[in-house]
């Protein structure tokens, strides 16, 4: 198993900047990739952002392509995703994901944690 536990959530205005992060433990070896989705009110879960161990895989949605930036530490086993240029439609729960293929969509995460609110006001 893998735990995930998210922190970083918030309140911020049109505009401003957000890091998220994401602290795994457990069998992290078992798990490749790690990302974030997000899940706006009323709406589907989201791919938003991937990365693999050694950060030679990095991919983005194109919604937030040039605004944020995923990263990890191995030696925290951690995951973080700044957010810049935050729009209101950023607004959502953001979920950390960690998986054994690129988790570009759900139904390729093995684990999610418990997810994060981020709100972007106007």
């Amino acid at each position: 198993q893998v735990q995930l536990v998210e922190s970083g959530g918030g309140l911020v205005q049109a505009g401003g900047s957000l890091r998220l992060s994401c602290a795994a433990s457990g069998r992290t070896f078992s798990t490749n990739y790690m990302g974030w989705f997000r899940q706006a009110p009323g709406k589907e879960r989201e791919f938003v952002a991937a990365i693999n161990w050694n950060g030679g895989y990095i991919r983005y949605a194109n919604s937030v392509k040039g605004r944020f930036t995923i990263s990890r530490d191995n030696a925290q086993n951690t995951v973080f995703l700044q957010m810049n240029s935050l729009k209101p439609e950023d607004t959502a729960v953001y979920y950390c994901a960690a998986s054994s293929a690129p988790p570009t969509a759900t139904s390729l995460v093995n684990y999610w944690g418990q997810g994060t609110q981020v709100t972007v006001s106007s």
